[in-house]
């Protein structure tokens, strides 16, 4: 299958391919109600796309978060959910996603990001362990699972603590 990719913003009539989207990638529909409940807060910053021919093939989503730290609270962005239909990964989707969200989150004028997901996939957008930083997750995860990334020069500079992702994350943990 040819594929010609582009990023676009969640719009309203794109939930329900979301939703497909999500629950095939990963199997289950934990993500796709997480995606539900961010979005029912004004949680999603931002919600895109990759569409292939007007079809939802992919889906990434960011959220706020914070890193308690001992001088007070330092804000940052999660990248909070990415996923790809099957039979389109492995194809480069999820790194335009990454890319794309990346730069609108660095646009929009945030620091530092972070994401628990593959430790073998998100270094190559510059994903670090977040605890050569001193930057650890409330929960308990593998460490290596566990990153963290500056959007600008020296956004880590003196920043350690504890991340706390958006609220609307507390119902799945």
């Amino acid at each position: 299958m040819t594929m010609t990719i582009t990023i676009a913003s969640e719009q309203p009539d794109h939930i329900d391919a979301i939703r497909a989207v999500n629950d095939a990638a990963f199997g289950q529909s934990e993500e796709s109600r997480l995606i539900d409940a961010l979005r029912d807060d004004n949680g999603l910053t931002p919600s895109l796309l990759a569409l292939n021919d007007d079809q939802v093939v992919g889906h990434i989503a960011f959220s706020p978060g914070i890193i308690n730290t001992d001088s007070g609270d330092v804000p940052a962005i999660s990248l909070s959910c990415m996923a790809v239909l099957p039979d389109c990964q492995k194809r480069g989707v999820g790194s335009l996603m990454v890319r794309e969200g990346l730069r609108q989150v660095t646009d929009a004028g945030h620091r530092i990001v972070f994401v628990l997901g593959h430790p073998t996939y998100y270094p190559r957008f510059g994903f670090q362990r977040a605890s050569t930083f001193g930057i650890r997750w409330e929960h308990e995860c593998p460490d290596e699972a566990f990153m963290i990334m500056e959007l600008q020069p020296g956004a880590l500079t003196g920043v350690s603590g504890t991340v706390r992702y958006h609220k609307a994350f507390d119902m799945f943990v």
